[in-house]
């Protein structure tokens, strides 16, 4: 397949490039494009066929469900039941943006979108490209992480040419994204709303509009045997080439225990990546040190951290430490990443 790879001002996006995407959504092709979290891999969510070439190019299991991106809130009313109050205060408070919803889909919805549920995920990203294109598409737009499944997800257009330049129609170069870590998913649809991915929009942002809001055990937790309603419950993902060793507690004492682990690792002849932060970066010496972002603002870690494990993957490192974060605000998407990436291999310190 020929990829066409256009360049857009992710700010003040030309709308005849814009518009050139539109066209091949339309005509049931793939389209990766930036949003405000990461960049998406998109296709006419109400075009089967189109929808299958997104699990194809991704190798995504059949399983994980997609999310559907509309532009406005009236494109949500033909997809869903019905739009409870909560969902209407949320929508007023955090679209467009990184929020997405779990809504009781309607026949509309294609099964494939859904993995078979009866739930539907909805979202308005807030980015003009994103948006620019839904609009003129004229459709809402299923779109997962536009990356080979299980690998970091892609936060620039070089990390989606890197992976599916040949499998996809059209990349849209639109800058490096903005929060860096894809949307939180939010479940409306049981008794209790229930965060099933954090996002940048935490736990404590969502209980200020909705108090009763609580988050999946298995955002931490790891649970094999569930059936997966929001992308990124069941999976590993963005894992690394590199085995990654997470280490979690007081930051003085993950600085010692990774300082030693480092030296034991390097004594057997291997290269080891560790992923510090600003205020410990200079405490290392072994190893390749790149630093992820700041404790003190940790928007910058989420922000950072895809690009830092394909940093790594690029050195070709053999095992990564990485410290962990607070699992408060986004440091509990954070953390559940680190969760992912590593494939739990968590070491309490």
């Amino acid at each position: 397949m020929k990829t066409k790879v256009i360049k857009v001002n992710g700010i003040n996006p030309e709308k005849e490039l814009v518009m050139e995407g539109a066209k091949f959504i339309k005509e049931g092709k793939l389209v990766a494009f930036p949003t405000e979290t990461v960049y998406g891999l998109g296709a006419n969510g109400l075009n089967e066929e189109a929808v299958k070439e997104i699990f194809i190019a991704k190798g995504r299991p059949q399983d994980n469900p997609l999310i559907l991106h509309v532009s406005s809130t009236e494109d949500i009313k033909p997809l869903v039941q019905f739009i409870s109050k909560e969902a209407k205060m949320l929508i007023e408070r955090f679209w467009p943006g990184p929020l997405t919803i779990l809504f009781k889909k309607s026949n509309v919805v294609p099964d494939i979108i859904t993995a078979g549920l009866d739930t539907v995920a909805i979202r308005m990203p807030n980015h003009p490209i994103a948006f620019g294109l839904i609009k003129r598409s004229g459709v809402p737009i299923a779109a997962p992480s536009a990356n080979t499944s299980g690998k970091p997800s892609p936060t620039s257009a070089s990390h989606v040419i890197e992976d599916l330049y040949g499998k996809v129609h059209m990349i849209i170069d639109g800058g490096a994204t903005g929060v860096g870590l894809e949307s939180t998913v939010l479940d409306l649809t049981g008794d209790i709303p229930m965060i099933l991915r954090p996002g940048g929009i935490t736990l404590e942002d969502l209980q200020k509009v909705i108090p009763s809001v609580k988050e999946d055990l298995s955002i931490i937790k790891d649970n094999k045997n569930i059936i997966p309603k929001s992308p990124g419950q069941k999976y590993r993902h963005y894992a690394p080439k590199a085995d990654m060793i997470v280490f979690v507690g007081d930051v003085e004492d993950m600085v010692k225990e990774i300082i030693i682990k480092a030296k034991k690792i390097t004594s057997q002849g291997k290269t080891v990546g560790i992923m510090a932060t600003d205020e410990t970066k200079d405490r290392y010496e072994e190893g390749l040190v790149i630093s992820v972002g700041s404790r003190k603002n940790m928007e910058t870690i989420g922000h950072n951290l895809f690009n830092t494990i394909r940093l790594f993957d690029e050195k070709n490192v053999d095992i990564i430490l990485a410290e962990g974060v607070e699992l408060s605000y986004i440091g509990t998407a954070i953390m559940n990443r680190l969760k992912k990436a590593s494939g739990g291999n968590i070491i309490k310190v």
